[in-house]
């Protein structure tokens, strides 16, 4: 046990010295990740804008002027309840989900598609899910301030709103670990790759993207505690809407660090226990 705790030592210090030697590399590379992912498209980064407004959009459609007509969201807080436009409850947590989606879909390929620094360069490895993961966040950052523009004009801003530089950290640093699990898996097997990508659509609608988590009937309310996407789309809607501290949710926090610490643990476990042999599957 002690000479694995070691070993695990050693391996996650050897990340920090390549992360700290191919410093400047990273953030060349992550910018050149985001004019390839744009190469050859007539609005070019515009697409980054326009492909999740448009996604919002239709969602909104479809609950606002649809069937449904549901034009707002009830939320109860601090003994009172609040109506949101759903346009704004929506919009505030499809910015986390646009990032945690592509990060979790292309986070798990991310080798396989930056195989010739694996096989060609003598590159580190485990840089690859993090200059490509600046790269998504880079669109974050630009989505998020559009959202606090539109947050601005129609609800207002507080000192909530700081607590983004809270969670937005924190979920880059969690999707990072992860696909220092899921991208060596993905390297060897395409069957997982497509079986991450099959199970969006489910996982979307299991994190509360376009509904109030909180306000589900036990004991579904508690079970969607133990979902670390559904901490984040919680915590920007905290930050943004609700006018909430995270540590006022001691229980989700609590849940959510020991699987934050669990996924970290997990990921260097398959990535030191995988590196030396994607080399060969590639």
């Amino acid at each position: 046990m002690l000479l694995e705790g070691a070993r695990i030592i050693v391996f996650l210090k050897n990340i920090i010295d390549e992360h700290k030697n191919f410093g400047k590399q990273i953030f060349v590379l992550a910018k050149m990740e985001l004019i390839k992912t744009y190469k050859g498209a007539a609005i070019g980064p515009l697409w980054a804008v326009v492909k999740p407004a448009f996604t919002l959009f239709v969602y909104w459609f479809a609950f606002t002027i649809g069937i449904k007509k549901l034009g707002h969201v009830d939320v109860f807080i601090h003994g009172q309840t609040l109506s949101f436009d759903r346009f704004l409850f929506m919009l505030v947590g499809f910015i986390p989900w646009f990032f945690i989606s592509e990060s979790i879909t292309k986070g798990a390929r991310e080798i396989r598609l930056n195989r010739q620094f694996v096989t060609k360069i003598n590159f580190p490895v485990s840089t690859i899910m993090t200059f490509t993961a600046i790269a998504r966040l880079y669109v974050h950052l630009v989505l998020s301030l559009i959202m606090f523009i539109i947050v601005a004009f129609m609800w207002g801003t507080s000192w909530y709103n700081l607590q983004i530089f809270f969670y937005m950290p924190l979920m880059f640093l969690f999707f990072v670990f992860l696909s220092w699990s899921t991208a060596p898996m993905c390297a060897f097997s395409r069957d997982l790759e497509n079986a991450i990508v099959s199970i969006m659509s489910g996982i979307f609608w299991l994190t509360g993207v376009i509904y109030n988590s909180y306000d589900l009937p036990k004991p579904l309310d508690t079970i969607m505690l133990f979902n670390p996407i559904n901490f984040f789309v919680n915590g920007y809607r905290n930050s943004f809407l609700y006018n909430r501290t995270f540590f006022e949710f001691k229980t989700e926090f609590v849940i959510f660090l020991v699987e934050f610490i669990a996924l970290f643990f997990l990921g260097v476990f398959n990535y030191n226990r995988l590196r030396k042999k994607i080399p060969d599957v590639l």
